[in-house]
This record gives C-alpha cells, structure tokens and sequence, in this order.
C-alpha cells in the first residue's frame, strides 16, 4: 500500500431489525482507509444491491476515487448487510432459515431502509455521534436518498454518483423507461460494431437449436445470452461485448461438423452471468423499488412483452434484423439457468409476491431537507433513468446537480478522480 495509507477492519454487530433491537443479531464489516485520522469521516455506499464495498489496491489508493477522498476525508468502505465480509446471505446461508416464506421475510430486512440504520448505528459509535459525510454510487445514491429521508440528523453532506431513484414510482416505471434506454444502447453498439449483428444472430441461433450447458452448469439459453447486454452501460462495455462475441464459434475440422462455441466463449460468458458472488442482487433487485402493498411480480418480465424487438424468436423469424441484447434486468428464468440461483428459486418467487413493503423515501422530508446534497447525473445511463433522476433532484431542497456526457454509469471508478473531484468541488464552492 503506498505509504501513510492504513487500512483497519471493524466488524460491528447489528440488530437485523432495528426495531428489534433484543432480536436476532448479524454482523457488518467495514474496512476503515485512512491518511490523517484528524480527517472527517466519508462512508462509501457501493451500488448494487449485493454487491461487496471495493476491495482497494495500490493502484487504486494511487490514483482512483478513493486516493482523492482521502486528501478529505477518513474513508469507510461498509460491506452492506448480506455481502462480503459481512453475515452473508447465499444459497449457502438461507435455505437453513426454513422454507421460502421464512427466508424472504429474512431477506425483507436487507433493503435500503435497513442498510441506512446499519450506518447510523456505525456512525454513533465511530464518531462519537458527529455528523458524517456519505458518497452513494448507483444503487448505493438510492440509499443515500432513504438517509436523507429517514435520518438527516446523522448527514454532514451527501455525494451521489448515477444514482437518484424515481421516489414514488414503482418498477414498472423504472422498467418502461429502462427498454427504450437499452434499445439505444444497442444501436449504438451495432453501428460501432456493425459485424456484430450476424454474429449475434448465430450465435442466438446456435443456442436456439442446440441445448448448451456451460462448465459450471449454467444452461445458457438465447435469454442469457441476450443479458449480456449489462455492459453495454460501462465505459468500454461495447469493446468487451463485441470482442467476447469475435471469436465465439471454433470452425469445424471437416464440413460434416457444425461450428461450435470456443471454450474461450463459454468460459467468459459464464464469468460474465454468473450470480455466485452477487445473489442478492438478483434475489432482491425489483425489491428496491417497491413501496406500498403492491407486489413487483417480476416486473422486468411483464414489461419486456411491451418491447417485442427484444423478443429474439421472433427477431430470428426476420431476415436481418439484430438481436437485441438486455440491460439491468432479473427475470424468473436467472433461477433456473444459473446454479448459483437455483436453490433460491423459491425465495425469489416470494419475494416477487410480497406485497407489504415499506416507503423507502419521505417526499416531506425530502422537499424540505438542509443537508448538502451533490449529485452527478449521466444523460447516457442505461441503468437509472435520466429523466427521473432529474426529477428526484429537484424534489430534494438544496441538491445541486451536475449532469454530464462525459461519462457512463461507472464513471466514479472509470474516470480516475474526475468525477468525485467536480463533486468535492461543488461542495467546496457551495460553502
């Protein structure tokens, strides 16, 4: 690690509902990174859901996000309750909880309401009850929002990167505003890339009529393949799909043999769609958005029938048109393809059917909030919308805005220290 820079753990037992605080326990980690510990606190809040907080190399604390927040600020990356270091939750850890009702009232528990009270009771014991700073990326800005909403008290500042959520609308919204995002993603994946539309329709073609079964286990069927499509809203994520997609087949020997798909393929495309490091984000991701007695009910699914280009048995029925590849989507399907999944099945089934979520953000609160809030919005994100990304910021008082096209979604890390530096800037010019 370069030098002065320490990192400590700090493993913090939790109450798994706050309101319960004689109930049963879990465990949050947290690693502490630190130049001056005379510095104020930032705690980072990582997107997701089910993703780990980021595991810093030297080249990171060297010249990435995290070098810039410490010239500020004692970091502290939280391992969200259910990931990492902290108690997991997996398809390892939750069928022991009983049947599928019992483990998604569990799993109830791990939402973004949830994790902000993890933070203020860190935050009560770390800084001895001083208000402190919080950076949210994408799905951790969501829980960003819910800290505005339910515990002001405890925010010296909010830093929020390609994450402001729709406040009142349910995930049907999110999801007819997310497939004409990602039918733009692919036009100009196909236009940069224009061999890629007959390679794409082989390939979809290929699994159409020969069951694959990749090393792992993970059947990979035309829907899984289209899913690929996720890094279509990253940096260079059109670079790492069309040179996935370049030498996908191995050409036969012989001409009585068909082409096959390389190993090489295969191998990455199982990395690429696996869940086993990240279940919860497929078991819990249309539960972010829920509010109110309604269920999501596969949200993603109903609303794809909306948008029947991205139907690839009929697209492969025309000539020439392109198979459209699939953004930030979770389907009932992901729990049958991949083996990570499959034993959580039935949980994600019931947590599809709840109906009983809470509110996750007080509009109230918000239109009359006096922390300092500074958001960067992208106009190209394919995974949170613009349009209600603006929205949001302005129905939070005193949120200043920087909306920009110089990155994707993942321009806190891609850009180096671009990104948070224009924020801390903003801050900095605000006081």
């Amino acid at each position: 690690m370069p030098s002065g820079i320490r990192l400590t753990d700090h493993l913090f037992t939790v109450p798994l509902h706050h309101d319960r605080p004689g109930g049963e326990q879990i465990e949050v980690y947290a690693r502490e990174v630190t130049a001056d510990e005379t510095r104020p606190w930032l705690v980072y809040l990582q997107g997701g859901p089910g993703h780990r907080s980021p595991r810093p190399l030297p080249a990171d604390l060297a010249s990435g996000w995290i070098s810039r927040a410490l010239k500020d600020y004692r970091v502290l990356l939280l391992d969200q309750r259910g990931t990492g270091r902290s108690t997991p939750a997996t398809r390892q850890t939750l069928p022991p909880r009983g049947n599928a009702r019992q483990q998604a009232e569990y799993l109830a528990a791990f939402r973004a309401d949830s994790i902000v009270r993890d933070a203020e009771f860190i935050r009560r014991r770390l800084t001895g009850g001083a208000p402190w700073s919080v950076l949210g990326q994408s799905f951790g800005g969501f829980c960003a929002v819910s800290y505005l909403s339910t515990a002001p008290e405890g925010l010296a500042e909010v830093f929020i990167t390609g994450g402001l959520p729709t406040l009142e609308g349910d995930a049907d919204d999110v999801y007819r505003a997310a497939y004409p995002r990602m039918e733009d993603k692919n036009a100009l994946f196909y236009h940069r890339h224009p061999e890629d539309v007959q390679t794409a329709r082989a390939i979809a073609e290929h699994l159409r009529e020969h069951e694959t079964v990749l090393p792992d286990g993970t059947l990979l069927t035309v829907e899984a393949f289209q899913s690929l499509g996720i890094v279509l809203g990253t940096t260079d994520g059109a670079e790492k799909l069309h040179y996935l997609l370049e030498d996908a087949f191995v050409q036969a020997p012989t001409a009585a043999r068909r082409p096959e798909l390389s190993d090489r393929f295969q191998r990455q495309v199982e990395s690429a769609l696996s869940f086993a490091e990240r279940p919860l984000y497929a078991v819990m991701h249309e539960a972010t958005y829920a509010q109110g007695p309604e269920a999501t009910a596969w949200a993603a699914s109903r609303v794809r029938k909306e948008f029947p280009r991205f139907d690839a048995e009929q697209v492969l029925a025309q000539t020439a048109a392109p198979v459209l590849f699939t953004g930030e989507t979770i389907h009932p399907w992901h729990f049958r393809t991949d083996p990570a999944l499959r034993p959580l099945r039935d949980v994600a089934e019931a947590i599809a059917r709840r109906e009983d979520w809470g509110p996750l953000y007080d509009v109230g609160v918000l239109a009359g909030n006096s922390v300092p809030v500074f958001a960067t919005v992208y106009t190209d994100d394919l995974y949170v919308d613009t349009k209600h990304s603006l929205a949001t910021a302005d129905a939070i008082r005193g949120l200043t805005t920087r909306v920009t096209d110089e990155h994707e979604h993942d321009g806190l890390t891609s850009s180096g220290t671009d990104v948070l530096d224009r924020l801390l800037g903003m801050a900095r010019a605000a006081r």
